[in-house]
């Protein structure tokens, strides 16, 4: 499936967009990895032309601003104005928010928000977003990337100092119900798998419908390569937005 692809400006947030030529339906936002303080929509580029081509939506990649320089709620705030936009674009379509690593987690937080504002969107689409900032789950005992002392570094850097307002981590709302159906994927040896997999049971818990899925001998960092991981991200959310059509 081929897709095109340019560059545009949403409500003062620079981003692309990724389109499938032939037939595309509903649309993802997608929020780039890199731990909160790196990471482009450039350096996305061949990530996003991908989830375009295997979700058959278009894809807009948002090129969120980055800690330390701007913390906390920056990138949260440049995400919900391109979610704002697209939703003005999308008419009758569906909208879709996801995101990997701390991409994802800047996602989830986004989806929470539009419950808050008492909208919906069709899914979250999280591939291992890191959900405590205390990194406290036994899986970042095992010390391979990313490593506990690194990534707590990076929340701090996210964080910032002014305890900025609105959702840092989906872990701190006391109650998911009305967010959106969640599909989540971490990798079996990814250090982020038990935040993950305590994410999926508190949505189920509250109501939320989930699928999560644990790759065999996948690490983090894995739909930054052509595999498993995109492969089922793609699967995951054509069978999601199939199963609405026919209700």
């Amino acid at each position: 499936m081929e897709v095109s692809w340019g560059s545009l400006v949403v409500r003062d947030v620079p981003a692309r967009i990724y389109r499938p030529v032939d037939d595309w339906r509903g649309w993802l936002v997608w929020v780039h990895g890199g731990s909160w303080t790196r990471g482009s929509v450039a350096g996305w580029h061949e990530v996003c032309a991908d989830l375009a081509r295997l979700t058959g939506s278009t894809v807009i990649s948002v090129d969120y601003r980055l800690a330390p320089r701007h913390p906390h709620p920056a990138a949260l705030e440049d995400v919900l104005r391109v979610l704002e936009w697209v939703t003005a674009q999308a008419s009758d379509e569906e909208v879709s928010v996801g995101g990997d690593s701390a991409g994802g987690t800047i996602a989830a937080c986004a989806a929470l928000t539009w419950r808050d504002r008492g909208r919906q969107l069709a899914a979250q689409v999280l591939a291992y977003p890191p959900m405590d900032p205390q990194c406290r789950a036994a899986s970042y005992d095992w010390e391979v990337f990313p490593t506990r002392a690194g990534l707590m570094a990076s929340w701090r850097a996210y964080l910032g100092s002014e305890n900025g307002s609105g959702y840092s981590s989906p872990f701190e709302a006391d109650d998911l119900s009305g967010t959106a159906p969640a599909l989540l994927v971490v990798g079996e040896y990814d250090p982020v798998r038990d935040d993950v997999e305590e994410y999926g049971m508190r949505l189920l818990t509250d109501g939320v419908a989930v699928r999560l899925e644990v790759l065999p001998g996948v690490p983090h960092g894995a739909i930054l390569a052509p595999g498993p991981m995109r492969d089922w991200v793609g699967s995951a959310f054509r069978e999601l937005s199939s199963t609405k059509e026919t209700q």
